[in-house]
């Protein structure tokens, strides 16, 4: 699909971004979120409330795709070296599952530059700011999965091979957060039995980047995606 793109290179990303979402540094954020989609009001008109939210996730969609084509444009500097640079991206993303996993503890990966929000009606433009703010200030702690993303990107060497990627993993986020601002109150069961099994869920989401980190350094991963383009 999508010229040489392959479905298990879309779902991995997918599943990243969702992934990303559950995470222990975001997911405890999204009634803040929700608020601030709402303007804080009670009983909100959903259409605006939904309209807010799809431009939130514009803008951090937007500075995805910008990282998405930053990596495949390296990659494509490096075309040459692709054995290299697949050994060098897998290892950083099994890296990264080391760390998800709590195997390995790496500072940098777990902290978070959190803007301040606020509750108040907001107009549309500055959801899409703010979504721009996510991406930034959330993407330390969130970088294991984000970082997956992008090494993948690097190491296809090309600009819409990275866009599409990220367009995926950007999607795998978004998908959540606009169910979260229309159904906020009929998920609070399902974030309360994720933030209960936080070690289990981050333990089994660590082991599959390290995974994927092992199908790219060994060559299999772009097996698979060649045998699935």
């Amino acid at each position: 699909m999508f010229g040489n793109i392959s479905l298990i290179e879309c779902l991995t990303t997918f599943l990243e971004g969702l992934i990303t979402f559950i995470s222990p540094c975001v997911l405890p954020m999204i009634p803040v979120y929700v608020l601030y989609f709402t303007g804080g009001e009670e009983g909100a008109h959903r259409g605006k409330t939904l309209l807010r939210a799809l431009c939130f996730v514009l803008g951090f969609t937007l500075l995805f795709v910008v990282l998405g084509v930053f990596a495949a444009s390296l990659g494509s500097l490096l075309i040459r070296y692709q054995q290299i640079v697949n050994i060098i991206c897998g290892l950083v993303i099994v890296v990264f599952g080391l760390h998800y996993a709590g195997f390995l503890k790496i500072g940098l990966l777990s902290k978070t530059l959190k803007p301040g929000t606020s509750v108040e009606a907001k107009g549309y433009f500055s959801c899409i700011l703010l979504g721009a703010v996510f991406a930034v200030g959330w993407s330390p702690c969130t970088g294991p999965f984000l970082g997956s993303a992008m090494m993948m990107a690097a190491t296809q060497g090309q600009v819409m091979h990275g866009v599409v990627l990220l367009l995926f993993y950007s999607l795998g986020l978004a998908v959540p957060f606009i169910l979260c601002a229309m159904l906020i109150d009929q998920l609070k069961g399902a974030f309360n039995w994720i933030k209960r099994h936080y070690g289990i869920i981050n333990r089994v989401c660590g082991i599959f980047l390290i995974l994927v980190g092992i199908l790219m350094m060994t060559g299999l991963f772009a097996r698979l995606s060649a045998m699935l383009s």
